[in-house]
C-alpha cells in the first residue's frame, strides 16, 4: 500500500486531509504538511520526511499544489523515482483516485492519480435556458429597461 503525504500551502494540506477523512473515514497512513510563509525549506523537508516515516509505508505518493513553489520544490527534495513520488497541481478528484487505488503498485498510484486529476476537471454546460429576471430602477444604473 502506497502512504500519501500532502504538501502544501496553508491551510490546504490539512484541508483535503479533512476531505480524505469525509470521504473515507477510516483511511490511514495520509499525512498533511501546511506551509506557512515563515517557513523554512529545511524545516519543511525535515518535517516531511518525519510525515513520510509517519505513514508507515514504504512506497509514498506527495501531492503538492503548485509546481515551482516552495511544497513542490521541498517535495521534490524527497522523490528518489522509485520510492517516493511526487505529483503537482493536487485536486480533490486526484486526492480521492489516489486514495482509492493506494493498494496498487506506486507507479500505478501515480497514473491513477493523474488522469482522476484530468478526468475531474470538466466545464459544465447549463441543465436549463437561463431565465434573467428584470431588476428594479434601483439598480439600473440610467439603463433601459430592455434586456
Amino acid at each position: 500500500m502506497a502512504g500519501l503525504l500532502l504538501i502544501a500551502h496553508a491551510p490546504l494540506a490539512t484541508s483535503l486531509k479533512a476531505v480524505v477523512a469525509h470521504v473515507f473515514p477510516n483511511e490511514t497512513g495520509i499525512e498533511a504538511i501546511d506551509v506557512t510563509p515563515e517557513a523554512t525549506p529545511d524545516q519543511v523537508e525535515g518535517a516531511a520526511r518525519a510525515a513520510i516515516a509517519a505513514t508507515g509505508e514504504s512506497d509514498v505518493l506527495v501531492l503538492t499544489d503548485v509546481f515551482g513553489a516552495t511544497p513542490c520544490n521541498v517535495a521534490m527534495r524527497l522523490a528518489d523515482g522509485a520510492q517516493v513520488r511526487v505529483v503537482a497541481g493536487v485536486n480533490v478528484p486526484m486526492l480521492l483516485r489516489a486514495v482509492t487505488y493506494r493498494n496498487n503498485p506506486l507507479a500505478a498510484v501515480v497514473d491513477r492519480a493523474l488522469s482522476g486529476a484530468v478526468q475531474g476537471v470538466m466545464q459544465l454546460a447549463p441543465s436549463r435556458p437561463q431565465v434573467q429576471t428584470l431588476r428594479s430602477g434601483d439598480h439600473d444604473q440610467g439603463r433601459t429597461k430592455d434586456q
